[in-house]
């Protein structure tokens, strides 16, 4: 839902979505709106803009191509890997020492969770590819 900034002098500024459609019976009442705010510097005084769209504007028109369906194996499997290998207590010391070695490095990842997707994806891609 929308977030919204109220004042002194009354509501401030809107941001999100303030109406979806609603789904009855398979299909779709009403449309969207949505309000944006922009908090950039800029000398231009209009920052708040309201937008309409129609209820099946997030609908996918076309079929999922083969290289989609493959990235989303791929994520759904790494991501049941990484939940996997993080709750393993025989690989926590291990993988945590691992993750301190290769942090400071210049491509090193800096958060344990980016280490085991990195760890994780490669041992898939390796499976793939022999």
């Amino acid at each position: 839902m929308a977030k919204a900034k109220v004042g002194a002098a009354g509501i401030e500024y809107i941001q999100g979505a303030m109406k979806r459609p609603k789904k009855v019976n398979g299909h779709n009442h009403g449309n969207y709106m949505v309000m944006t705010h922009r908090s950039a510097p800029t000398e231009n005084p209009n920052c708040q803009r309201i937008y309409t769209f129609d209820a099946d504007r997030y609908e996918r028109t076309t079929p999922v191509t083969p290289d989609e369906a493959a990235a989303r194996l791929r994520f759904s499997t790494v991501a049941a890997m990484v939940k996997q290998r993080k709750g393993d207590l025989t690989k926590i010391a291990a993988d945590q020492q691992a993750f301190i070695a290769q942090k400071d490095l210049p491509n090193g990842k800096k958060t344990l969770k980016a280490y085991y997707w990195l760890v994780c994806g490669n041992e898939y891609d390796q499976s793939l590819n022999g």
